[in-house]
């Protein structure tokens, strides 16, 4: 009976589930990784997202690397921009609330620090949105007003830094519960998807619960 119950445990643990919300940074991916003003926005935009993963992996290539499937949706709402002058008329921009869906490959990196867990976790894939996002147009319409390129789809980063709450507490019942950063990221890489040279950065507070 022991060892059917540590089965099942283990079992439990290869799932995942995370929400997440933040706000868009107009700083690229390098200034907010290097913390060069990681927060500078000149617009509100927020996002608040869910996703679901299937742990692959537990130590990819014999190394201490975690590897998951993750998909997930996700809401951006905007301010209304109608009170920019500068944005009335701008081609392809809309406040209206756009969805996103996601499927990407994440690898978790654990360090043991001060008898803790910190997790770096490093995500790859795709990204679809309903509507053009407004962040982006913004950014394509004013540094390349002649010739501005986005897109639905683009390809999608997310970069994550967090903590186990139950070793940073001692509670049993939070093990395995992880509360960080996020990243959300969209990009067109320099011009390699649909010719899209921008994209766009969403800075989230996150928690995780592995099951």
């Amino acid at each position: 009976m022991p060892l059917c119950i540590a089965a099942v445990l283990h079992a439990q643990t290869n799932y995942s589930l995370r929400f997440a919300y933040g706000v868009e940074s107009d700083s690229d991916l390098g200034e907010i990784l290097s913390l060069q003003d990681p927060m500078a926005h000149k617009y509100r935009f927020d996002t608040l997202s869910i996703d679901a993963g299937y742990k692959l992996s537990e130590n990819l290539f014999d190394l201490p690397l975690e590897l998951y499937i993750k998909g997930g949706g996700a809401l951006f709402r905007s301010e209304d921009l109608s009170k920019y002058p500068e944005l009335v008329g701008m081609q392809d921009l809309s406040d209206k609330n756009v969805y996103e869906l996601t499927l990407y490959i994440k690898l978790y990196y654990t360090l043991e620090i001060w008898n803790n867990h910190f997790r770096i976790g490093f995500g790859e894939g795709g990204s679809y949105v309903t509507d053009y996002l407004a962040p982006e147009v913004i950014e394509e319409q004013t540094e390349n007003p002649n010739n501005p390129k986005y897109s639905k789809y683009l390809n999608y980063l997310d970069i994550s830094f967090d903590i186990d709450l139950g070793k940073l507490f001692n509670i049993p019942s939070l093990k395995e519960t992880f509360l960080g950063y996020t990243l959300k990221h969209r990009s067109g890489i320099f011009g390699t998807i649909n010719g899209v040279s921008g994209g766009s950065n969403y800075n989230t507070i996150s928690i995780e619960k592995n099951f």
